[in-house]
């Protein structure tokens, strides 16, 4: 096995048509706080525009910091996918840690000592920071877990390998940490990566982990969440799955009056007729499809006021 004890962390990051970005994205990286060896691995995913420029321009920066940088690529034509260039970067990389990057973001200057602090307490975890668990800029995790899991899907556009990576480490039993701190700047714009995924292959995906992963273990359960992201979510499931969901509970007045939903796509002749029911009298387990955030504090209130176990009680879909 190769030896790479004389790098603490390699940064990954993949390049792809970056060159509105890449001079802050890199000068973050020089700015970090963390001392101890620095290995940046880059691989170009056929760059058409000025990003390899860019890096060669900010080579000399990195040798007066004494960060090895790692760069090599590809010239085609057309890109080879966000998964593949992971790999290629990782595969050249030699830390004993991987810290993820993507070239239209910043890192904060303790984002690399805080994560590394965390993941040596706990070397078999994915470590995230502040904000959504699965934006995969903010992933740290030790060259094990990697090894561990496998390599990134290479399908490439359209196909969310972070999802899936992180679904397989979760079904291999790995966890997911979060560092409470601000640590990166994600940016969201209309030529990221992320908007070459569909919302449906992301929906479906998630589907079918909870199915495989939880549902199974359950006899009965009930949905929380009358409305439109409820019912897709029973829509969404297998008929087995369907056939344990015993209530919809919910607050809205309206909703609740209706008494039932019927599932009118149903195959079977008697239609699945789920009685929907006032959130208080709703008896876990119980999938909640509500979004946090989102109701001023008034659906984590009234969570919260069922005294319920996350994780156990009840399960976060959304």
């Amino acid at each position: 096995m190769t030896n790479h004890s004389d790098i603490a962390v390699s940064i990954i990051l993949p390049v792809y048509n970056s060159d509105k970005w890449l001079d802050e994205c890199l000068r973050s990286v020089l700015e970090q706080t963390f001392t101890d060896a620095i290995q940046l691995s880059v691989y170009n995913d056929g760059s058409q525009d000025a990003s390899m420029m860019i890096l060669d321009k900010w080579r000399p920066e990195f040798r007066k910091k004494n960060i090895e940088i790692v760069l090599s690529g590809h010239s085609d034509d057309r890109p080879r996918g966000v998964g593949y260039a992971k790999n290629k970067a990782i595969a050249q990389s030699r830390g004993n840690f991987l810290c993820f990057l993507d070239a239209d973001d910043k890192m904060y200057k303790d984002r690399i000592l805080k994560q590394l602090d965390a993941s040596k307490k706990n070397p078999k975890a994915i470590y995230t920071s502040h904000g959504p668990t699965v934006i995969m800029p903010s992933w740290f995790m030790s060259r094990s877990v990697f090894n561990t899991v496998g390599a990134f899907d290479e399908a490439g556009k359209g196909v969310p390998e972070d999802l899936i990576f992180f679904y397989k480490h979760l079904e291999l039993g790995g966890e997911i940490i979060r560092v409470d701190d601000c640590l990166l700047v994600y940016r969201y714009h209309a030529e990221a990566a992320t908007f070459s995924v569909s919302e449906e292959t992301i929906w479906q995906l998630r589907v079918q982990f909870i199915q495989q992963q939880l549902l199974h273990k359950w006899n009965t359960f009930s949905i929380w969440n009358a409305g439109k992201q409820g019912r897709k979510f029973f829509r969404s499931l297998d008929e087995k799955s369907q056939k344990k969901v015993v209530a919809f509970c919910d607050v809205d007045s309206k909703k609740i009056s209706k008494g039932f939903y019927i599932y009118e796509e149903s195959k079977e002749k008697l239609k699945p007729k789920i009685p929907i029911i006032y959130y208080t009298n709703v008896k876990p387990p119980i999938v909640v499809c509500v979004k946090m955030g989102l109701t001023g504090g008034g659906f984590e209130t009234n969570l919260a006021s069922l005294n319920l176990v996350e994780g156990k009680d009840y399960h976060h879909f959304n």
